[in-house]
């Protein structure tokens, strides 16, 4: 029996790990990927973590989990399948059909980017992260894909730094609000592609454009880099019926992390939250785990 389960091992995981060992609670952090540290692996280069300039994704994502190691967090390689209550408990069931049992679960399993899914969409210079990245692209030529909020958002950024901005979006319209399409008409260096089907992104190893349909007719644009935004796939599937997810899945909780569940604490990528960026789930994996011990004390 551990005090607090921890599902995931990206840098909420890891930040709840290491304030509840500082809290001296028993815990152990459940991980699908073996030594895994989450999507921040795959980020070449991260600019925007105080301290650390110019830090590469995976060298961050190991500093977290020595930290978590050196305190004494335990890590499980296993999946999770079930979660479910247990008398005043939570019994988390794995795929291989074992389970642990805890007084309380930080659910920080995050979420993953929708792919492109056509051809080259898994090329160098595809990114999934406009803030991560974009500042490699400076006064160079990007596209966007996507017309929803988190696409326009993303093209707004990049047209701070990137000479072009090419938006491209399969409808004829955006999604995204109306602030957001006013700013980006508003903005010179944004070049809408609207009824566009994207059917591949070209180059060798890196990509160097991207071929679509329009109209009926194949074409083609010259870019640097592509940035995608179509949106994320939370990893809830074992929280179903668990405590409130939103329309998209997404754990519905505040910055307290605290779930309709009693004892079910959301942190990072995984929760509602306007902001999805190493920071921001570092700081989740905190107040999960301050709001955990709250609950524990009860």
């Amino acid at each position: 029996m551990y005090d607090i389960l921890i599902i995931g091992s990206g840098p909420a995981g890891l930040s709840a790990a290491i304030y509840g060992k500082r809290a001296q609670l028993s815990l152990a952090v459940v991980e699908k990927d073996y030594l895994s540290t989450g999507q921040i692996a795959v980020t070449e280069r991260v600019d925007n973590y105080p301290g650390l300039y110019g830090v590469s994704g995976y060298d961050l994502g190991e500093k977290f989990r020595s930290h978590a190691e050196a305190l004494g967090a335990e890590f499980l390689d296993a999946e999770v399948s079930r979660i479910e209550k247990d008398g005043a408990d939570w019994r988390v069931e794995f795929s291989d059909g074992s389970s642990r049992t805890a007084r309380a679960v930080v659910y920080a399993a995050g979420a993953s980017h929708r792919r492109l899914g056509v051809p080259g969409g898994d090329k160098g210079a595809v990114s999934y992260c406009a803030v991560c990245d974009g500042f490699f692209y400076k006064e160079r030529t990007v596209a966007v894909i996507g017309g929803g909020d988190t696409a326009l958002g993303d093209a707004l950024y990049l047209a701070k730094l990137a000479k072009t901005v090419y938006l491209v979006h399969r409808r004829d319209e955006f999604r995204a609000n109306k602030t957001l399409q006013k700013q980006v008409s508003e903005t010179a260096n944004i070049v809408p592609v609207l009824g566009a089907v994207l059917t591949e992104v070209t180059g060798e190893a890196k990509a160097d454009g991207i071929s679509f349909t329009q109209g009926g007719e194949e074409k083609h644009l010259a870019v640097d880099g592509v940035f995608v935004a179509i949106g994320s796939i939370p990893g809830t599937a074992p929280l179903k019926g668990v405590c409130e997810l939103d329309a998209s899945g997404y754990v519905v909780a505040g910055e307290d992390c605290v779930t309709s569940a009693p004892g079910i604490f959301a942190a990072g990528d995984v929760r509602t939250t306007p902001l999805r960026q190493v920071l921001t789930a570092a700081a989740d994996g905190a107040n999960a785990v301050n709001s955990a011990e709250k609950y524990l004390s009860e």
